[in-house]
């Protein structure tokens, strides 16, 4: 992130110099017969880059609460013990499942930034002509 900063602060340095007033033109030369000045050149609408929602943000599974026997030197009676083991395994599926769906946003998210720093450098480019 702070490369990308640098990187736009580097560009912007040149428009600086753009920035600088003019020099009155010299009124000594006659004005009739000169071309009109240019026309300024139309500013590209840069479409701002739209974050994915927030509703869209999965949710992790919850951990399986460990049983107070665990760590008691005799050990879980074997009802708690399997109870908490059928916990992981039912975790463990969620966590499966979780993953692509985590991955798909990860991947917006990434869209997101890109097309952040594509609108940034469109800004920019106007800012620069």
């Amino acid at each position: 992130m702070r490369g990308r900063l640098l990187l736009i602060a580097g560009m912007l340095a040149p428009s600086l110099a753009l920035a600088a007033p003019k020099t009155a033109p010299d009124k000594t030369a006659p004005d009739k017969g000169a071309t009109p000045p240019a026309a300024a050149p139309v500013a590209t609408a840069c479409k701002p880059a739209e974050p994915p929602p927030a509703s869209a943000r999965p949710v992790k599974p919850a951990l399986p609460e460990k049983p107070a026997c665990l760590d008691a030197k005799g050990g879980c009676p074997g009802w708690e013990a399997y109870s908490f083991n059928d916990a992981v395994k039912a975790y463990n599926l969620q966590a499966q499942a979780f993953r692509p769906i985590a991955e798909a946003y990860v991947q917006k998210l990434n869209a997101y930034v890109k097309a952040s720093g594509e609108y940034a450098q469109c800004e920019i480019n106007a800012l620069q002509n």
